[in-house]
């Protein structure tokens, strides 16, 4: 990773995984792949390497990245989904190239047509959206419950009420200031 950004938030669902490279959005937002190389990186570490990205294509990414967080977003409240998002999700699914393939290990991966096409990786993780939004996933869609992120998050708990998008992070934030909040009330109580 390169040094002098903020970590990626590493999800084991592609499509909200990669809506997570932008955090915090209800709040002070980090911008997880605010350079074309940092895209790269992000791609390499869910198995879509790329040897280059453009600046260009930096954008066609973060357009992506926000039209399936809308999508997402609709489909968790149950609201009908923003005609805009659904077409660049659509449109990204088509234009990339991918073949999905079996390693020895039994698991799927992605080889895209061209180690250079950063398209054909936005088409996977297009791909990953439909599905998920689709419902053709067992899960269930659902948003953060931090003020702050309400990031849309891939629900796979076996009771499907998972209320954070990451359980280190948000999770861990609301945690310490209902703490800390307990405590100021005890102290303040036992004056």
């Amino acid at each position: 990773m390169r040094a002098g950004f903020p970590d990626f938030r590493l999800g084991t669902v592609l499509a909200t995984s990669f809506t997570g490279t932008l955090s915090e959005r209800h709040g002070d937002a980090v911008e997880r792949i605010p350079t074309p190389h940092r895209l790269v990186d992000w791609l390499a570490v869910y198995g879509l390497a790329v040897d280059s990205c453009t600046p260009a294509q930096l954008d066609l990414a973060r357009e992506l990245r926000e039209s399936i967080h809308a999508a997402a977003t609709a489909a968790a409240l149950q609201d009908a989904l923003p005609a805009s998002a659904v077409q660049v999700v659509n449109d990204r699914s088509a234009q990339g190239r991918a073949a999905a393939i079996l390693t020895p290990e039994g698991k799927r991966r992605w080889r895209l047509s061209s180690p250079s096409r950063v398209e054909d990786a936005l088409g996977v993780i297009a791909a990953d959206a439909i599905s998920i939004i689709a419902g053709e996933r067992d899960g269930k869609l659902a948003l953060c419950a931090s003020p702050t992120c309400q990031a849309a998050f891939f629900d796979t708990s076996q009771s499907r009420t998972r209320k954070w998008c990451d359980m280190n992070t948000c999770g861990n934030r609301q945690k310490k200031a209902r703490f800390n909040a307990n405590q100021r009330k005890n102290t303040g109580s036992a004056e």
